[in-house]
């Protein structure tokens, strides 16, 4: 019984240390990795479950509140932010969508992946490794926001996975491959100039 004890200790220990280092990972690569890009592919489940859309394109950050999403398939569309504005252009429309940087992302997952801070906008919690992955859980401070989780999956120290689930229960997953951490990007990655023609509309 008592070697039973000693050894349920250990895994207990051993869990725990496990979860921490998955909290320790995001808060290291939110500090550490000052810019990224990777290729993902994002796939939509409706709330139900019965529903799936997937999507693909390549993701670039650079701290603070500079990212740039560039979806290809099936459709194209385009996410920037310069670090002031939020742009979102879809070329099929010709429409571009320009807000403030500060009410585009708030706690946002965004936010915590090129924003500067964390604990701030989020309550961080362990979860229990899943799929290959450590997984940490962020949940937002603000409660009236678009989200209601965000989850975060590394593989090591190599930011592997985002799942999150919106205000309306529909889950959205991000992998990520081919990540480069302290990526050289030129500043212009993250500007963006409406095309000529184009309908803007400010929010």
């Amino acid at each position: 019984m008592r070697r039973g004890c000693v050894w349920l200790a250990a895994l207990c220990l051993a869990a725990g240390a496990a979860h921490a280092d998955a909290i320790d990972t995001l808060k290291g690569f939110v500090a550490e990795v000052k810019t990224g890009r990777a290729a993902f592919t994002q796939t939509v489940t409706s709330p139900d479950g019965a529903k799936k859309k997937s999507s693909s394109g390549s993701f670039e950050f650079s701290r603070p509140n500079r990212f740039r999403f560039a979806y290809t398939k099936p459709y194209e569309q385009l996410i920037v932010s310069d670090g002031q504005k939020v742009w979102l252009h879809d070329p099929d429309l010709n429409q571009v969508t320009v807000r403030p940087v500060g009410q585009a992302l708030g706690a946002t997952p965004a936010a915590l992946l090129a924003g500067a801070s964390l604990e701030k906008d989020f309550e961080l919690k362990a979860l229990p490794d899943d799929g290959g992955l450590q997984w940490a859980q962020a949940l937002p401070r603000l409660k009236e926001g678009s989200f209601q989780s965000l989850k975060v999956g590394f593989r090591g120290k190599t930011l592997a996975a985002v799942e999150i689930v919106d205000a309306f229960g529909q889950r959205s997953r991000l992998d990520f491959s081919q990540f480069e951490a302290d990526a050289k990007l030129p500043a212009d990655r993250f500007g963006f100039t409406p095309p000529a023609g184009a309908d803007v509309i400010a929010q």
